[in-house]
């Protein structure tokens, strides 16, 4: 960042993993390649390390470097070359990671984008990016197949789950799996993933192209600071700087680790988490194309993994999951929650359920956003906060900034959480005014992503998470933050997750509104509401006070596992709008 230490005494932020982590320095070394140099070196020390394990094939990093380079080849004859965008609409299979490198490899941009995103969302992400090639896997045909005609996509590669199968699994999977996937037409105008390696034969040309730190690598996608679905661009230092802070702040670390790979690649926290901070180090990344709890527990359990990433929904159903009752977890050296609020009372719950099963550590949160590639700031390994998301990243700055003045709030305050850092985004793919709004210079020198996220800092640089700032309810005046009030009703012994929301109301313009999804063991009868009530009158102000506790059996989530609260906000509103209709005194 250039500061130096005297400088940085005068900040909120002074060195908190210098005091917390003993000889971790507070500046690290980033890799200046690009993601596919960063990866070849890797391969150069540790050629015979396991770099993928797929379905229980397993893939060294020789062998990977060769598949990233044939795919690279590929593309070079396909006319992709520097600065062309390629989208990836695939799960974590080993093509979609040799796609991924390949095209840092000819100096083109990975758009990665979520296989089951509908058809409009694949339509605008295709047209936003200027694809001109796309890849996917075969069961994604007929969505591709229906709005290509509305972009530039000249070439559609399609790959199979089963081409990377152990030899003796392809027939089963056939015989299931593959047996739902419906057929893609034989006059389909695809390349299949084969033909598409064989196309690479006929390059004897230079193809490997080397592109600046600050290029754009990859665009992620997510609704920003607004809620706005954006392209987000991320450049070759932000991700090799994520990958040197993940392991830098990890110390125990060692090549040949084990991650469980279960968040997608679509994703920040599964692209630089699950995956490249792990390719940058030797690491060994066990790709899980299709998530769920059960088969989560058992490739813990089958891989002795060393590391996990999740989200809080995942670790509250691992506790319930009778695959993990007598589960040997010692092998575990970080477990890390993100994406989510983690509730004091679940951190609590996975912490004993941890310790029962033999790990020596506890779950650490983490915080980060798509425009900081991922995690920017985590609880250390030897010291917790209570409701703390941890201290910044080193070489990573966090602001609390009074939202309606801008100016910094003294420890304590609550205010926006600025960051500023080397994994802080280029910008907004095409779309110069949200980045202007979104990426400002102090003078500092420095430039500082406005996160829209509401935090608190204490004097030993801890951050506490309080909420989306654009996630507020209006109440009568006043300002409500659900992230807080869930916190509470997460705590409470009868409540397994809660979700609040406002309710439009003419009179006090919103109205707060809970949904609970109760405990095992507990009725959803008005015994349960009435004593749910009486513990949130007593935890919440008057004007927070839920007007109503809905009881839910499952609440609805998004593609990565976060509660989808807008699904909830929309039912509300479908309900309000469906008795307007139907009150004859609107007549």
């Amino acid at each position: 960042m250039g500061k130096g230490m005297d400088e940085m005494e005068n900040m909120k932020v002074k060195a908190p993993w210098k005091d917390h982590m003993g000889d971790l320095p507070f500046h690290l070394e980033y890799f200046q390649g690009t993601l596919f140099e960063a990866v070849k070196k890797t391969v150069s020390e540790y050629p015979d390390n396991i770099a993928l394990t797929f379905m229980g094939k397993n893939i060294s990093y020789r062998k990977m470097l060769q598949e990233i380079q044939r795919c690279a080849r590929s593309f070079k004859m396909c006319g992709v070359r520097k600065g062309d965008r390629v989208t990836i609409a695939m799960p974590n299979c080993p093509q979609a990671i040799y796609a991924f490198y390949a095209l840092s490899c000819i100096g083109a941009i990975a758009n990665m984008v979520h296989p089951l995103s509908a058809e409009k969302e694949l339509e605008f992400y295709l047209k936003n990016s200027g694809s001109r090639v796309a890849i996917t896997l075969d069961q994604f045909y007929g969505k591709f197949a229906a709005v290509l005609e509305h972009t530039e996509v000249e070439n559609l590669i399609l790959a199979r789950i089963v081409d990377e199968l152990p030899f003796p699994l392809r027939g089963p999977y056939m015989l299931t799996e593959g047996r739902k996937i419906p057929q893609v037409p034989k006059d389909a105008p695809v390349l299949w993933w084969n033909e598409f390696l064989n196309i690479g034969r006929r390059c004897h040309f230079r193809y490997e192209t080397h592109t600046e730190p600050n290029d754009t690598a990859v665009i992620l996608y997510s609704g920003g600071t607004t809620g706005t679905t954006k392209g987000i661009e991320l450049t070759n230092l932000n991700f090799n700087a994520s990958g040197a802070e993940i392991v830098g702040v990890n110390q125990m670390f060692r090549p040949g680790d084990r991650m469980l790979a279960a968040m997608p690649i679509f994703h920040g926290f599964g692209l630089s988490v699950c995956i490249h901070s792990m390719m940058m180090h030797g690491g060994r990344s066990i790709l899980v194309p299709r998530f769920t709890a059960a088969s989560y527990a058992k490739l813990i359990i089958r891989y002795r993994c060393n590391f996990l990433a999740g989200v809080p929904t995942l670790y509250e159903a691992l506790t319930r999951l009778p695959e993990m009752k007598n589960a040997d977890l010692s092998c575990l050296k970080g477990v890390f929650s993100g994406g989510d609020t983690l509730s004091v009372a679940l951190k609590k719950k996975f912490d004993e359920f941890l310790e029962d099963h033999g790990a020596m550590i506890q779950v650490r949160e983490g915080y980060g956003a798509t425009e900081t590639v991922g995690a920017c700031c985590l609880t250390p390994p030897t010291l917790h906060k209570e409701g703390s998301i941890g201290v910044p990243f080193p070489d990573t700055y966090f602001k609390i900034a009074n939202p309606e003045t801008g100016d910094e709030q003294p420890y304590g305050e609550e205010g926006e959480i600025l960051v500023s850092g080397p994994t802080v985004m280029k910008g907004y793919f095409n779309d110069p005014v949200e980045t202007e709004k979104t990426l400002k210079y102090h003078g500092d020198g420095l430039r500082w992503l406005y996160t829209g996220d509401l935090g608190v800092m204490d004097e030993e640089g801890f951050v506490y998470f309080r909420g989306r700032s654009k996630r507020m309810i209006v109440s009568s005046g006043y300002n409500i933050y659900p992230a807080q009030m869930e916190n509470v009703l997460d705590a409470n012994k009868m409540i397994r997750k809660s979700c609040v929301i406002g309710v439009p109301d003419d009179y006090k313009m919103h109205k707060v509104k809970a949904f609970v999804v109760l405990e095992p063991g507990y009725q959803a009868n008005e015994e349960t509401w009435l004593k749910l009530m009486a513990y949130c009158k007593k935890n919440f102000a008057k004007y927070a006070m839920p007007y109503d506790i809905e009881f839910r059996d499952e609440l609805p989530t998004t593609l990565i596992g976060k509660v989808a609260y807008r699904v909830l906000e929309e039912e509300e509103r479908e309900k309000a709008y469906r008795a307007v209709e139907r009150d004859p005194d609107e007549e």
